[in-house]
């Protein structure tokens, strides 16, 4: 018989995590919005296709990623909201109580991560020719 084993963590520490995410998510849309005004710069001082094209590959990436953030900030606010109202209804329980983990949330963050990384990559080596 194989037993699973899930684990726990206290309401403290969920909502600390999540409050890292959300301050990491903030950090990382401000970062896009930089991102979309060096391209204007760039596209308003180049017309070349070439140039062009991989400009439109970057506002689509950053878009993309922009929605990524968003979702993760929905899930990271609803989750947060449930911790919210299980505390209020629960307070003397709310110390005792652990919670399971939110194990997805922080593989989703994760991989937003190591895709966000790889992107500013290329935008640095992207900049590098061109401004």
């Amino acid at each position: 018989m194989t037993t699973i084993t899930v684990k726990t963590k206290r309401i403290d520490d969920l909502h600390f995590e999540h409050q890292l995410w959300k301050s990491e998510a903030k950090f990382c849309a401000d970062e896009l919005k930089i991102y979309k005004n060096w391209l204007s710069d760039i596209a308003s001082k180049n017309s070349k296709n070439a140039i062009r094209k991989q400009i439109e590959q970057f506002q689509n990436k950053f878009i993309i990623q922009k929605e990524q953030l968003d979702g993760l900030n929905h899930e990271i606010n609803v989750h947060d909201q449930w911790l919210a109202q299980f505390a209020h209804e629960n307070p003397v329980a709310i110390e005792h109580r652990f919670f399971a983990d939110h194990k997805v949330m922080r593989e989703q963050m994760e991989a937003f991560r190591k895709i966000f990384s790889e992107l500013k990559e290329d935008f640095r080596k992207f900049l590098a020719t061109w401004m």
